[in-house]
């Protein structure tokens, strides 16, 4: 994967409106990443959903948690979902959207008010359900899309618009695919 400049907060600003116009009842996933292990990706066509593994195939359990007690897998944080549009502003090349970490890439509106805890998304035959737990940038997001970029999505309005993503964890399995239309239940 190339590595890219990185935006101003400027030109990150700019695209802030393009951001504000996503969908926000009905929006196409638009990639699909499994993580196997630290710091590797899989883009995929196709995955499983499932409540006990979440995306299958993907470490999220057996990598654990610092935020449980027993530092197992922290069930509020199965599934990570990213704005399509946001990333696409800040890795400038499809190529480069699973450096971000996140497993679902979503043409839709992930601010809070559109999606507070407890929203539900149908996704293909799954239903997933967004949690309350916080999904913020890491030194790793820093060095992968810049300074300004983790400045960007940790702001108020990068907060409020939850720029960064959410998380969900799954609440009826099923086969989700790229192309298919996540929609708000």
């Amino acid at each position: 994967m190339s590595a890219e400049r990185h935006l101003t907060q400027a030109e990150l600003e700019a695209g802030l409106a393009h951001i504000r116009q996503a969908p926000k009842t009905e929006g196409v996933l638009e990639m699909i990443v499994r993580r196997p292990g630290v710091d590797e990706r899989e883009a995929l066509e196709a995955a499983e959903l499932d409540p006990a593994a979440g995306l299958v195939g993907d470490d999220w359990r057996e990598r654990g948690s610092s935020r449980t007690a027993d530092g197992s897998a922290h069930p509020d944080r199965q599934l990570t979902l990213m704005n399509a549009r946001v990333i696409a502003l800040l890795a400038q090349a499809k190529a480069r959207w699973p450096l971000a970490g996140d497993q679902l890439y979503l043409d839709l509106d992930l601010s809070a008010h559109n999606l507070p805890p407890g929203a539900r998304l149908a996704l293909g035959s799954a239903v997933i359900e967004v949690t309350a737990e916080p999904h913020t940038g890491c030194k790793k997001f820093e060095a992968r899309f810049g300074r300004e970029a983790l400045r960007f999505v940790s702001s108020p309005v990068g907060k409020e618009l939850r720029l960064r993503g959410l998380y969900a964890k799954v609440v009826q399995s099923g086969v989700i695919r790229q192309g298919d239309v996540a929609r708000k239940l």
